[in-house]
């Protein structure tokens, strides 16, 4: 599978790399010992940030700029690591959904970066990152119809299935998937991106019987 960047997204934001990574899995229920890993990082993001400076976070900051760019209002349509974070400032937490759903929130809320999280067997062909349009009909998970017009939209050969805001009920991750693909969106750049990447090889080894990690950066 290849990825391929729009010229449209690469004017908006010329220094975006993403980090793809692809491996064998097993999902399952979240163990109790990852959850407690996620409650620690939760009680980290409360105790640093607030609902005033959460989008001040680079990685957050320049997804949104990125949105601003491309028309985009990131105070409706806010990136998923923005969303998670502010859930946590608010004294919500997120929700407990499966190992592979909960590790990549994990990493989204410890890096700060927006990531996507697909079922490798359910895209068909390669994958491109476009400007989305009126036309994208997008089936956002647990949220219905979204208006992916001006948002960063992966799409394969039948349609968009993520942007930085929500993944596609298409190609969502279940009980069932056992091909991972995981995005990391950088829009602030390749900083921080590497250290990510390895923090999720480490956590899908551990909790998802991970083979195979392969770990790509596409800009």
């Amino acid at each position: 599978m290849q990825i391929y960047i729009s010229e449209l997204i690469r004017q908006a934001c010329p220094d975006l790399t993403l980090s793809v990574i692809a491996c064998e899995v097993k999902n399952s229920e979240t163990t109790s010992i990852l959850w407690q890993e996620i409650e620690e990082e939760m009680e980290k993001i409360s105790s640093t940030f607030t609902l005033e400076n959460i989008k001040m976070r680079p990685e957050i900051s320049a997804t949104r700029q990125v949105y601003r760019k491309l028309g985009k209002d990131p105070n409706r349509y806010r990136p998923s690591a923005e969303a998670l974070c502010r859930r946590i400032c608010k004294g919500v937490g997120i929700q407990r959904v499966s190992t592979l759903v909960d590790i990549i929130n994990l990493i989204s809320i410890r890096s700060g970066f927006s990531i996507g999280g697909f079922d490798a067997k359910k895209i068909q062909g390669d994958l491109r990152l476009e400007v989305g349009t009126a036309s994208d009909i997008f089936q956002a998970i647990g949220r219905g119809i979204l208006n992916v017009e001006g948002l960063p939209l992966f799409k394969d050969a039948a349609g968009g299935i993520g942007t930085p805001t929500s993944d596609n009920e298409r190609t969502k991750l279940t009980m069932e998937t056992r091909r991972l693909l995981m995005i990391i969106n950088g829009y602030s750049g390749e900083k921080g991106l590497q250290e990510a990447s390895e923090q999720a090889r480490m956590l899908l080894e551990k909790y998802a019987e991970a083979k195979e990690v392969n770990i790509t950066l596409v800009k």
